[in-house]
């Protein structure tokens, strides 16, 4: 057995660090997976409660049928974030709408 271990030292030695470096890429890559999952929902998260929030103040501006600068701005803010995470045109639609409402001076 000794004879074994004087002659293949290295090559067991070899074998022993490439099993632990693929045991450690694959953690790190199952964790690294894990958290672009994680960011996924919670970007679809936030999309989603943007939409919300678009659909619900651009609900509320039509039945009143004007719309003041400032509450403009806030929807012009709500959109852009809505925009960059890549909302679908619906969002685009509604803010549109709203864009072209009468504006009221406060």
């Amino acid at each position: 057995m000794i004879e074994f271990i004087k002659q293949y030292w290295l090559g067991v030695l070899f074998a022993g660090v490439l099993s632990l470096m693929g045991y450690a890429w694959r953690r790190f890559f199952t964790r690294f997976k894990k958290e672009l999952d994680e960011q996924k929902l919670i970007k679809d998260g936030v999309l989603a409660l943007l939409h919300d929030r678009l659909y619900q103040v651009c609900k509320h501006y039509s039945e009143q049928e004007y719309i003041t600068a400032g509450q403009l701005n806030n929807i012009e803010h709500l959109y852009e974030s809505y925009h960059n995470l890549g909302g679908n045109g619906t969002g685009t639609e509604l803010f549109n709408r709203c864009k072209s409402m009468k504006i009221k001076h406060e």
